[in-house]
């Protein structure tokens, strides 16, 4: 669904860059970038960013932000690395990485929770971790998804990545309240086997990849935090629409409630994919926003027909992969605007002023 008669729409002002590699640190050789963000109980704004050694090494690092006069994000102190790759299934046989971290306070845990995807054995999967400081992390290991008849399919078998948290239960289908997890399931098994193809659920005729949501209930979590990695009720929420993102899209910041719905941020990828290469070199990365109904949020009330955000500068169009703008952390300004943290070309961070400009005719 595009946009509609009387849907609110934004518009995204790019503010400048505002980290870049310090070239003394070689954890940073390859790039800092797709940061998560949140503000600290003590009010500060704190950015966490990927930061990429040679080889694609990836751990996650924090730093505080710091802003300009008129109150603009203007650039960065380092204060270290808070999750190194560690774990087994964040750890595979050539490289090793937790990246593109999400961060999401929940104040009914009074805790902050990060996903981010662990690049391990298994490809790309799913990591929380939770934080009272965010300074200290705990890991609740990889997210499980329930085995679901209807769908005849195992969602742990597939690469999934770009999960982001919803700060409130929110209903799910079953009409228990719930914490949502929206993320992006892969297909493609080929990198298992040359025959596996790509198995997909029931139901499923679009094997492009698109955004999914699955549940964690509050009444599970109260009585052991563990299980707000474990996830059932799976849904399809959004597939590619639009030419900017005709290849596949992904959650990109966590969710915002607005007075209309909840707003979502995302990438959408156009381009080329070359079959088993990582670094892809034709695939251009833009950014769009959607709203979700705030009662159901597996309903798509809207979304930009166009894309708010392309790679056009030079620090978007190039570095370690060309042509990419990826939003992964979103700052509520409390006038109703917001900062949106972005990764440019895989190689540094950008700041972007998201704007409010009416509704949609």
């Amino acid at each position: 669904m595009t946009a509609a008669s009387g849907a609110p729409s934004w518009a995204l002002r790019r503010l400048g860059v505002l980290m870049t590699p310090d070239p003394s640190d070689p954890r940073e050789a390859w790039g800092v970038l797709n940061p998560a963000c949140a503000r600290g109980r003590d009010g500060q704004l704190y950015l966490f960013p990927r930061l990429v050694a040679e080889g694609n090494f990836s751990r996650v690092g924090r730093a505080r932000v710091l802003f300009d006069g008129d109150g603009t994000p203007a650039t960065v102190e380092r204060l270290g690395v808070v999750l190194e790759p560690d774990e087994t299934w964040e750890i595979n046989t050539t490289t090793a990485g937790v990246e593109d971290p999400r961060i999401t306070f929940i104040p009914g845990l009074d805790l902050y929770v990060m996903t981010y995807a662990a690049y391990g054995p298994l490809h790309a999967r799913i990591g929380l971790a939770v934080s009272n400081d965010l300074a200290s992390w705990e890991r609740l290991g990889p997210a499980l998804f329930a085995y679901e008849p209807s769908l005849r399919a195992d969602l742990n078998l597939y690469t999934n990545k770009d999960a982001v948290l919803f700060p409130e239960p929110v209903a799910a289908p079953d009409g228990r309240p719930a914490y949502a997890l929206l993320h992006r399931p892969l297909w493609d098994l080929s990198w298992v086997s040359p025959t596996a193809g790509e198995p997909l659920p029931a139901g499923v005729q679009d094997p492009r990849p698109g955004i999914w949501v699955s549940f964690a209930p509050v009444d599970e979590v109260s009585r052991d935090l563990r299980a707000l990695a474990r996830f059932t009720q799976h849904r399809p929420v959004a597939l590619p629409e639009q030419p900017w993102e005709h290849l596949k899209i992904g959650a990109g910041t966590p969710p915002v409630r607005t007075p209309e719905g909840w707003l979502v941020l995302h990438h959408g990828v156009s381009g080329r994919l070359e079959p088993g290469v990582w670094h892809q070199r034709h695939v251009r990365y833009a950014a769009g926003a959607m709203l979700l109904d705030a009662e159901d949020v597996t309903k798509v009330l809207w979304r930009t027909p166009s894309a708010l955000l392309d790679p056009q500068t030079p620090q978007e169009r190039d570095g370690i992969v060309p042509n990419v703008v990826f939003p992964t952390g979103i700052d509520p300004r409390g006038d109703g605007d917001a900062d949106v943290f972005y990764g440019m070309a895989d190689s540094r961070i950008g700041v972007a002023r998201l704007h409010r400009t009416g509704s949609a005719q």
